[in-house]
C-alpha cells in the first residue's frame, strides 16, 4: 500500500498539460470546437521546469547571459565585415617609384623648385625630386627643426626652418651657394627669448609675417624683405663684415659646413656673403576686449574714427559699463543651469594671417606703386573675433597702427584659406557658414552652408578645371570668378564647395562621416595641381586614395612596400609638388619603431611617387589641358565664352522661340481659318466687312520679316526702357551707358545690337559695383 507521500510524489513526476488560456464551460455540441484547440495546450516536464536561483547567483547568471550576448553581437559584426570587405572592390595600389634612405628621423619636409628640404635632427638637408640624391646638409643646431617652409623666388629659393626652441631663421639659396640671413627671433638672454608659433611668406617672396609669443604676450611681427638688394649682394659679394650683426651669428655663420662622408656636394654654405635685414614694418596686437566706453558724447565717439580706419571693430562705442553689466546679468540668469559646470581654461588667441594682393576690394592708394601682383595688404583674423582685419603694408614702424578695413562676420571665424593665385578668400564661421570672396573682381561669390553638425577643419582650394567629354580638363585661358574647393569637417566628412559668376554656390557631399567603420575616417587632404579635379586622401588606418571630386569615386591607392607603414597615420607626414606631378610620403618600419634606445641606427624611408609612372594616371597628366577655342567652340560651356557670344547666342534663342510661337499661332489661326470659310460658304454670299485677313496665305519671307521686325522692336522697346531707367543716374564713366542704349534703338543688325547690349551691361555691372 503506498504512502500519500509516495502517491503526490508520482503525480508531480506525471506529464501535465497547462493550458494558456482562461478555463471556460466548452460548448455542448462537438460541432462547435475550436479546431485549433490543440494550440491552446502547452506540455511542460515536471523535471525540465527551472526554479529562480537565489542572489548571488543570478546577477551571475545574468552577468554571463549578458557576456554571451555582446560576443555574439561582436562574432555577427565581424563576420559581416569580413563579407563586406570580401564584397568591396578594391582600388590598385601603387607602390612608390624612388625609395629614399635617410640617417635620422625627418621632421617635416617642403618643396621649391627641383630641391626637396628635409629638416630633421640638427638642421635640414636638400635632396633632388627627381632622383631623391641628398646634395647638401647644413646641420649647426643643438636642436632638431620642426617645421620648414620654402618659397619660390624665381630664380633663387627662400628657405625658413623653424627648431624646437621656436627660433625661426631665414636662408637664401641661388644657384649653387646657401647663405643665412637672419635668425628673426633669436637674442642673447634666453630670459627674453620668443617662440615662433606660425610664419607666412607672401607669394613672390617680398613680405613675411611670424606669430610670436613671449614673456605671456602674444603679437604678429610684419617683415619687408629685400629680396632685389639680395641678388645683387650674392652676384657681387661684399666681403666686409657688416658690424650691426650680432656677434653669435657671426660665429655661426663663419663655421664650416658640415658634410657627409663620401657625398658629392653641388650647394656649398657661403658665409663670406653678408645680406642685407629685413626690415621691420609692423607689430600687430590682439584687439582689445570690448569694454563700456569712456566717451560722454557720441560727438567724441566719431571725432575718434579717423578716415574711418578701424570702423565696425566695434572698439568705438557709446554703450557705458553698466549696461554692459546688465545685459550679462541676464545672461546668466537665462543659461544658469548650462553655466553652472566646470569651465574649461579659454584656449590661446591664435592669428590667422593672409597677404592679399591688390584687387577691387582692397585697392591700392594713389600714393603707393605697388608692381603687379606684389601683395600689399595683411588680413589677420584672431581666435573667436568676428572680424576680418586688414592692414596695408606701405607703413613703418612710427606709423600709427590701425586696421584700414574691417570684415565683420555674423560668428566668430573658425578658419580661412586663401588660393595659391591669391585672388579668392573663403571666410568659414563656427557656426558652418563660408562666405566665399573673389578678390580680383572684388565681389562676394556667395554663402554657403555646410550640412548642419558640421564644423569647418581645412578648406583646400583646386585648380580650376572643367568636365569636357567624361575627363576633367584644365582650361587653357584665364580664368575670372570661378573656383572649386573641398571643405574637410571636424567630423570627417569632405564636401566640394563650387561657385560661377552670379551663380549661387553649390555644394556636395564627397565623403560622408563614418558611422561603422572609424577607421575609415579621413584625417587629410591634398590637392593635386598636376591632375584636374584630383585629390588625396588620408585615412587613420594608414590608407592613402587619389580621389575623382567630379564623379566622385576612388581612382587608385598608394602605399609604401611591406613592412613599411606610416607611423602615425592620423598625421601622417607628406608634400605634394605644385609644379610636377608627383608627391613625397614618410613610411615607417615596424623595428624602427619599437627600437627607440639605437635611434642613430635606424633607416628611415621617404619614399617617391610620381602619377606619370602609373598606367591609370599616365593619359590624364599628359592631356589634362584643352585650348580655349576648343571650348568656344562648344556651347555647352556657355561661361566660357565672351559676354558678347552671350548676348548673341541669347538672342538668337530668342528669335528661334518667337518664330515657333508665330507659327503655331498661325498654324491654329489657319485651322480656325478654314472652319469658318466653311460656314460662310454654306450659309451664301458673304458682304464685303465680312472678308478674313487670313485668307489669303502668307509667304515664309514675309513671316520672316514679320517675326524679325517684331524682334528687333521688343529689343528696341527695352533697351529705350533700360536707357530711360539710366538717364538719371548715369555720370562720369557710366554717361556711355544711356548713348549706347539709344544707339542700340535705331540699328537693327545683330552685331551692333550684341555690342551695345555689352557696353550697357558692363556700364551697368560698374555702376552697381559703384553704388
Amino acid at each position: 500500500m503506498s504512502s500519500p507521500k509516495g502517491s503526490q510524489a508520482q503525480k508531480t513526476r506525471l506529464p501535465s498539460f497547462t493550458r494558456k488560456v482562461p478555463l471556460e464551460v466548452p460548448s455542448p455540441t462537438e460541432k462547435d470546437w475550436s479546431k485549433d484547440d490543440e494550440e491552446d495546450y502547452v506540455f511542460k516536464d515536471p523535471d525540465e521546469e527551472l526554479d529562480s536561483l537565489p542572489q548571488p547567483y543570478r546577477m551571475i547568471n545574468k552577468l554571463v547571459n549578458l557576456l554571451f550576448d555582446r560576443s555574439w553581437e561582436v562574432i555577427e559584426e565581424r563576420d559581416a565585415l569580413r563579407k563586406s570587405e570580401l564584397s568591396r572592390i578594391r582600388p590598385t595600389v601603387y607602390p612608390p617609384v624612388v625609395e629614399s634612405k635617410l640617417n635620422k628621423m625627418p621632421n617635416c619636409m617642403a618643396i621649391s623648385q627641383d630641391y626637396v628640404f628635409i629638416g630633421g635632427a640638427r638642421g635640414f638637408s636638400i635632396h633632388s625630386l627627381f632622383n631623391a640624391k641628398q646634395i647638401y646638409v647644413w646641420e649647426k643646431l643643438k636642436v632638431d627643426v620642426t617645421s620648414i617652409c620654402a618659397t619660390d623666388l624665381g630664380s633663387e629659393i627662400l628657405i625658413a626652418p623653424v627648431d624646437e626652441i621656436g627660433i625661426v631663421r631665414l636662408f637664401y639659396l641661388y644657384k649653387d651657394g646657401l647663405c643665412l640671413i637672419k635668425a628673426i627671433n633669436e637674442v642673447e638672454d634666453t630670459s627674453k627669448q620668443s617662440t615662433c608659433l606660425k610664419m607666412e611668406i607672401s607669394q613672390g617672396g617680398d613680405f613675411a609675417a611670424f606669430f610670436l609669443q613671449g614673456a605671456g604676450d602674444i603679437w604678429l611681427d610684419v617683415y619687408k624683405l629685400p629680396k632685389e638688394s639680395w641678388l645683387k649682394e650674392v652676384e657681387h659679394p661684399q666681403l666686409s663684415i657688416n658690424p650691426k650683426k650680432k656677434v653669435r651669428q657671426l660665429q655661426l655663420n663663419t663655421l664650416d659646413a658640415m658634410t657627409s662622408d663620401n657625398l658629392e656636394m653641388d650647394i656649398s654654405f657661403r658665409g663670406d656673403v653678408k645680406l642685407s635685414l629685413p626690415v621691420h614694418i609692423m607689430k600687430i596686437k590682439p584687439p582689445k576686449p570690448v569694454t563700456g566706453t569712456t566717451f560722454k558724447s557720441p560727438l567724441e565717439v566719431f571725432a575718434k574714427i579717423e578716415d574711418c580706419y578701424g570702423l565696425g571693430s566695434g572698439q568705438n562705442h557709446f554703450i557705458r559699463e553698466s549696461q554692459w553689466e546688465q545685459q550679462a546679468a541676464v545672461f546668466n540668469a537665462s543659461y544658469k543651469k548650462y553655466l553652472d559646470g566646470e569651465w574649461e581654461e579659454e584656449p590661446l588667441s591664435m592669428a590667422t594671417f593672409h597677404f592679399l594682393p591688390p584687387g577691387c576690394i582692397t585697392a591700392t592708394p594713389v600714393d603707393v606703386k605697388s608692381p603687379s601682383g606684389v601683395a600689399y595688404v595683411l588680413g589677420v583674423h584672431w581666435t573667436g573675433s568676428h572680424n576680418f582685419f586688414l592692414y596695408l603694408l606701405n607703413r613703418t614702424l612710427k606709423d600709427k597702427l590701425d586696421p584700414e578695413g574691417v570684415w565683420p562676420c555674423a560668428a566668430p571665424i573658425a578658419v580661412s584659406q586663401l588660393s595659391c593665385s591669391s585672388s579668392y578668400l573663403v571666410l568659414a564661421c563656427e557656426d558652418g557658414v563660408l562666405t566665399l570672396w573673389d578678390l580680383a573682381e572684388g565681389f562676394p561669390l556667395g554663402v554657403v552652408a555646410l550640412p548642419e553638425g558640421c564644423i569647418c577643419q581645412s578648406i583646400h582650394f583646386l585648380k580650376y578645371f572643367l568636365v569636357h567629354e567624361g575627363r576633367n580638363v584644365f582650361p587653357e585661358g584665364p580664368v575670372k570668378s570661378q573656383m572649386k574647393c573641398v571643405v574637410l569637417c571636424t567630423d570627417a566628412s569632405l564636401h566640394l564647395v563650387a561657385a560661377q559668376g552670379s551663380e549661387a554656390p553649390t555644394i556636395s557631399v564627397l565623403v560622408e562621416r563614418p558611422v561603422n567603420h572609424l577607421d575609415e575616417a579621413v584625417c587629410a587632404v591634398a590637392p593635386v595641381p598636376a591632375l584636374p579635379g584630383m585629390v588625396l586622401i588620408f585615412s587613420r588606418d594608414g590608407h592613402v586614395h587619389l580621389m575623382d571630386v567630379a564623379k566622385p569615386h576612388i581612382i587608385c591607392a598608394f602605399a609604401p612596400p611591406r613592412p613599411y607603414h606610416l607611423a602615425v597615420p592620423w598625421k601622417p607626414m607628406f608634400v605634394v609638388s605644385f609644379h610636377h606631378p608627383c608627391f613625397l610620403l614618410r613610411g615607417d618600419h615596424p623595428d624602427e619603431i619599437k627600437s627607440t634606445d639605437d635611434a642613430k641606427n635606424i633607416q628611415n624611408s621617404l619614399f617617391y611617387f610620381n602619377f606619370e609612372a602609373y598606367p591609370l594616371l599616365e593619359n590624364i597628366s599628359r592631356n589634362c589641358s584643352i585650348p580655349q577655342s576648343a571650348l568656344t567652340a562648344n556651347m555647352g560651356f556657355p561661361h566660357e565664352l565672351p559676354l558678347e557670344k552671350r548676348c548673341e547666342s541669347f538672342l538668337q534663342k530668342s528669335e528661334e522661340a518667337e518664330a515657333d510661337s508665330g507659327q503655331t499661332a498661325r498654324s491654329q489661326s489657319s485651322t480656325h481659318s478654314d472652319g469658318a470659310g466653311l460656314e460662310h460658304s454654306r450659309a451664301g454670299p458673304k458682304p464685303e466687312s465680312l472678308t478674313w485677313a487670313h485668307s489669303a496665305p502668307a509667304s515664309p519671307a514675309s513671316t520672316g520679316r514679320a517675326a524679325l521686325v517684331a524682334q528687333r522692336g521688343k529689343t528696341r522697346r527695352v533697351c529705350e526702357r533700360l536707357a530711360d531707367g539710366m538717364e538719371g543716374i548715369s555720370s562720369g564713366k557710366n554717361a556711355g551707358c544711356t548713348t549706347a542704349c539709344h544707339t542700340l534703338s535705331f540699328k537693327y543688325k545683330k552685331k551692333i545690337i550684341c555690342t551695345s547690349m555689352l557696353v550697357c551691361v558692363n556700364n551697368f555691372q560698374g555702376l552697381t559695383r559703384s553704388c
